[in-house]
């Protein structure tokens, strides 16, 4: 293996000075120019031994141009002069002959952000495929001498954002994150864990892998249970699959519309309103939008110009906010909010052994796989459990058993919450592991 340099990603100045020569070059009414770029590294292992160790560089510059009510969006990998003038000139082609959008909103005005900056490290920026395969070598090598079949991915971001409008908008972001998933598995049995950090070195790796060993082999030989209701205990990467949907479906156009759980009807089933503001979930529930929390240290920005700052979601179990995209908010007379991302959790300083250790019957689940829609409106989900799920009994995992179905509404769920563990991040989330008094299981499945 030979060793690589890492390619070098715009600076600031470099950045807006380039968003700069677009706006210049633009003979629309107006104008909105966006680059991206990233170095991109993924490691994959399977078998204990790597399959997979790669590095990619990519930039792109998106322009769209208004006139009017109507608009279009080029772009281009290429930032040499002659091909950005092309793309200009596309852009501004396409808009005057694109129709007219229903749902048209005007430029940005420059806005005001937090002022941070998102985490940026710089022994993950400059991480090499070398270093990387070395890592994963390390996982590997513990999966072999344990016995079990190991496998996963472990991989670095470091990514620019810009913005720019021709009313004058500027904004400029960098930032790294890491993400590091195992699996292993032996015989019947199968553990998954994943985590995520600003830098590839705050990753838990060895703990994660260990810990995935020992589940693994404590997973063998898993008994039937019937399905049904049961206290259950979440590990935060298993609730963070499901707090997603939760999170993604408190939009203020869905509740309005009556296509929502938060939508509130009349007797003849009109939409009348929504339920902000009232008691949903348990009181222990607390969520917000939170992108300077320090385990993320996101961008205070979206990619659209709206800020990205601290926003309370969930309150003492009571909804305190809806998201309004900039069309919805403008119809109703509201403030735009922006997407609800990143999304943060809070939890306590309990860890999952804690948990489990104050059930005395119940089902420990650590992964919820393939999860999807069964009811939008009242938000009812339907999904599996994985990679090892046991029966509590006393305090304690008593044993493994079969991996079951489940159907749920979600916000029943939330309202069911009891108890708290400690927040990690997966992802672009924060959350805890929880314990919640009721959640229904519809069947067996032969999922491993």
């Amino acid at each position: 293996m030979t060793a690589t340099t890492v390619p070098q990603l715009p600076t600031q100045e470099e950045a807006l000075s380039l968003i700069d020569q677009v706006i210049q070059q633009s003979q629309a009414e107006g104008v909105f120019v966006t680059l991206q770029a990233a170095n991109e590294n993924l490691s994959r292992f399977s078998e204990n031994q790597i399959s997979q160790n790669i590095q990619t560089n990519q930039a792109r510059l998106t322009i769209t141009s208004y006139y009017g009510q109507r608009s279009a969006s080029t772009a281009t990998s290429e930032l040499d002069p002659e091909a950005i003038a092309q793309t200009v000139r596309r852009s501004e082609e396409f808009a005057q002959i694109a129709p007219e959008d229903p749902e048209w909103v005007p430029l940005l005005e420059p806005q005001t952000y937090e002022d941070r900056q998102p985490a940026f490290d710089t022994e993950t920026a400059n991480l090499s495929p070398i270093t990387r395969g070395e890592m994963v070598q390390q996982v590997c090598d513990r999966t072999s001498k344990a016995g079990v079949n190991g496998s996963g991915t472990l991989s670095s971001d470091t990514s620019v954002l810009a913005i720019g409008n021709s009313l004058g908008l500027r904004a400029f972001q960098q930032n790294t994150q890491a993400n590091f998933s195992v699996t292993a598995r032996i015989d019947d049995g199968s553990s998954w864990m994943r985590r995520s950090a600003c830098a590839v070195g705050d990753l838990p790796m060895v703990e994660l892998t260990e810990n995935a060993i020992a589940r693994a082999c404590q997973s063998r030989q898993p008994q039937e249970i019937s399905p049904g209701k049961y206290p259950v205990v979440f590990e935060g990467a298993a609730l963070a699959d499901l707090l997603f949907f939760l999170i993604f479906n408190l939009d203020a156009r869905a509740a309005d519309e009556g296509r929502s759980f938060m939508s509130r009807y009349n007797d003849t089933g009109e939409v009348v309103g929504n339920y902000l503001g009232e008691s949903l979930f348990s009181p222990l529930v607390q969520i917000a939008r939170y992108s300077g929390h320090p385990a993320l240290q996101l961008s205070p920005f979206f990619r659209d110009g709206l800020p990205n700052s601290y926003l309370d979601i969930v309150r003492d179990g009571v909804p305190q906010a809806l998201s309004y995209s900039r069309y919805w908010a403008q119809q109703q007379g509201k403030q735009p909010t922006g997407m609800f991302l990143p999304v943060v959790m809070a939890g306590s300083d309990r860890s999952t052994a804690d948990l489990i250790a104050q059930t005395e019957r119940g089902i420990f689940v650590s992964r919820a796989w393939y999860v999807r829609y069964v009811n939008p409106r009242t938000l009812e989900v339907t999904g599996m459990t994985r990679d090892g799920t046991f029966w509590i009994e006393n305090g304690k995992l008593a044993y493994p058993i079969k991996n079951l179905r489940f159907n749920q509404c979600l916000p029943d769920m939330m309202a069911q919450v009891d108890a708290l563990g400690t927040p990690q991040r997966y992802g672009m989330s924060v959350v805890p592991s929880v314990r919640v008094r009721e959640f229904h299981f519809s069947s067996i499945t032969d999922s491993v």
